[in-house]
């Protein structure tokens, strides 16, 4: 299961320059104590149950890191505390050999900040120039092809820089767990579906996500020791089901079945240690159980904090795991595809699926906000709000990310589970997903988070962003 905790290492840099004294151009006292002041604020107002910091401190010349020694002491460091990402923080100038070369040993996401030079002399002078040093960084970074984000120039108090952090702590999560990834592969496709076809070798060289591949023999194996095993677990899901869905006249006969199936998903993601499942769904699973519909266990199962894709959709099974980890862990990607357009609404679209939405997602008023299951699926509308729409796919071992927004729009109620998404140009969309490499199939997630998609992209040589 993915990891939602970043610890982020803190490196305060000044320019390896003579000391001067204070009130003169970039003398070492104005740097250090700009130094103390941002790491104690950063740990104070940022530190979480998901997010942790390693500094500098005790390094360098006053805790400011400024020459090759001090340099190769914050590898080791940052390399023992096992760090997801590097926060180069330029205290007066920086040092753009020593930032590169930490950066470059570390091999992690790196965020540039200059705090804003906004301290003059009566007679002039000034005690920094922390900007100027940035331009000094980023070209050391680039010479050395080391990808890395930054944040605007600007006061630590800023809002500007609470948005820049917390963004690049999201990228890092979305890296920290890209890599190496372990995704379960349930069933084979169904056979008309031509479009959801993957590369399996392609996605283990370029990214090195591991599929494992899971047949129905197995499923089946384990939805009879299930009952048996995890009798306890299957009524706790049982009693979930009659609580909080209104229930018509084709599903009470399927509870069982239905929390019997979610738990042995849960216990498949334990026992192959998988961080999210692609599933062949109702082509194999009601022929193998009876009618058995897999369709609202998926959304049972997200809110436990277990993605499952549906269709056998690799790709939508790789975004949803992205899209989580830009919340970290906190977000319930939707499962939602390009319908049909809004009859009366042309830039509104119909963000639709089956049945496989988490309860959480709910919409909490209108008649479509029930939460119903007809013939095992699961029928209501999702929360309105603003929502981030993306897909990861591939065209000739090309991979790309198309990153869209939506706010959610009345619109005609109907089945399944769903959201009335208006974009700003939606007849562009159409285009650009009728000319490919994308399907129909997307994921939805609350929030905007098309910045850190296209930050993450910088990160993975193979993976590009792309935009309408």
């Amino acid at each position: 299961m993915f990891d939602y905790k970043v610890k982020i290492g803190i490196v305060a840099m000044r320019r390896n320059a003579t000391d001067r004294p204070r009130g003169t151009f970039l003398n070492w006292y104005s740097a250090e104590q700009r130094g103390k002041k941002f790491v104690d604020y950063i740990e104070k107002h940022f530190t979480n149950e998901n997010v942790s910091f390693v500094d500098n401190k005790g390094i360098g010349i006053n805790d400011l890191v400024f020459d090759d020694n001090s340099a190769k002491e914050v590898i080791e460091r940052f390399k023992n505390e096992k760090v997801d990402g590097v926060f180069i923080l330029n205290c007066n100038f920086g040092n753009e050999e020593a930032a590169a070369d930490i950066a470059k040993a570390l091999g992690k996401p790196v965020v540039l900040w200059a705090p804003l030079d906004d301290e003059y002399y009566v007679d002039g002078m000034r005690p920094t120039d922390s900007q100027c040093g940035l331009f000094g960084v980023s070209r050391q970074m680039q010479r050395y092809h080391i990808p890395f984000s930054h944040i605007p120039c600007c006061r630590v108090e800023d809002d500007e820089f609470k948005e820049g952090l917390e963004s690049f702590i999201r990228v890092t999560c979305m890296v920290k767990n890209f890599s190496g990834m372990r995704i379960g592969q349930v069933g084979a496709r169904p056979a008309p579906f031509f479009s959801v076809i993957w590369n399996e070798g392609e996605l283990m060289e370029k990214f090195g996500i591991r599929i494992i591949p899971i047949n129905f023999a197995i499923i089946e194996q384990r939805m009879k020791s299930a009952s048996e095993n995890y009798a306890d677990e299957i009524k706790e899901i049982e009693d979930y089901i009659l609580s909080n869905y209104k229930l018509d006249d084709l599903t009470p006969k399927y509870v069982k079945p239905m929390a019997t199936l979610t738990v042995m998903y849960k216990h498949l993601f334990d026992e192959f240690k998988l961080d999210v499942i692609s599933a062949e769904c109702w082509t194999a699973t009601p022929v193998m159980f009876d009618g058995l519909a897999p369709c609202a266990v998926y959304g049972i199962l997200n809110d436990m904090g277990y993605m499952v894709s549906c269709e056998s959709d690799m790709h939508c099974a790789l975004t949803m795991a992205l899209l989580k980890c830009a919340t970290l862990g906190h977000g319930k990607p939707l499962f939602g595809e390009f319908t049909v357009r809004h009859p009366e609404n042309k830039n509104a679209e119909l963000l639709w699926h089956c049945g496989p939405f988490p309860l959480s997602q709910k919409a909490e008023s209108g008649t479509d906000s029930v939460a119903r299951l007809v013939n095992q699926r699961e029928w209501f509308r999702a929360k309105d709000g603003e929502y981030t729409v993306a897909r990861l796919d591939q065209e000739s071992g090309e991979y790309m990310i198309l990153p869209l927004k939506c706010k959610t729009v009345a619109g005609p109620q109907t089945h399944g589970t769903y959201i009335w998404g208006e974009f700003e140009d939606l007849q562009a969309i159409e285009n650009r997903l009728i000319e490919g490499p994308y399907i129909h199939h997307f994921v939805e997630i609350e929030g905007d988070y098309r910045k850190e998609l296209a930050e993450f992209c910088k990160y993975f040589p193979n993976l590009k962003i792309d935009k309408i």
